[in-house]
């Protein structure tokens, strides 16, 4: 049975609960650390979503909420600090929010559609991610996208896997010909 993946922007009013409800599940804290009360993930999230340099997206399957994306532009990030960073180069940054969702084969096709639109940007080159290092599951899920490992960065609040996913390395991946 086909499903149908489809990402919109994050709006504060309608997805604040949802969001600080996905940030106290067991499989987030460890990784996002933002288990806060609802009025300070509110100011967090309102920050956020000011900052234009990354753009928020609740991911859906079928018309139901369940991932949040961030996608963003690694030279205006601090992780530009940590590699020689393209001007185009984007960033990606995901959670899997109800429980359910986990284990059934369903982040690597949303985290190949993310990376595919990011991709339509056509001065970008490469997306990078820096998943924690202990999250192995997220490693190899990246892995399994067309990311490679660079090196481990030392965060301010992570030890993150730098990765970079190649535009000519996922297209040949996945066969895309309109990259």
């Amino acid at each position: 049975m086909e499903k149908t993946i489809s990402f919109r922007p994050v709006k504060l009013t309608k997805d604040v609960n949802r969001l600080h409800n996905w940030m106290h599940q067991p499989h987030v804290i460890p990784f996002w650390n933002l288990a806060i009360s609802l009025e300070d993930y509110e100011k967090h999230l309102q920050n956020f979503m000011n900052d234009n340099h990354q753009t928020l997206y609740i991911g859906e399957l079928d018309g139901t909420p369940m991932s949040y994306w961030e996608a963003y532009w690694a030279k205006e990030d601090i992780i530009g600090q940590y590699y020689n960073v393209d001007p185009y180069d984007q960033g990606i940054h995901l959670l899997i929010g109800p429980s359910e969702y986990i284990g059934k084969g369903l982040s690597l096709p949303f985290l190949r559609t993310m990376v595919k639109f990011q991709f339509r940007h056509l001065q970008t080159k490469k997306v990078i991610a820096e998943p924690d290092i202990r999250n192995e599951k997220m490693i190899h899920l990246f892995e399994k996208c067309g990311f490679e490992k660079v090196k481990p960065v030392e965060l301010p609040d992570k030890t993150g896997m730098l990765m970079f996913c190649d535009r000519e390395r996922f297209k040949r991946r996945w066969n895309y010909e309109d990259l």
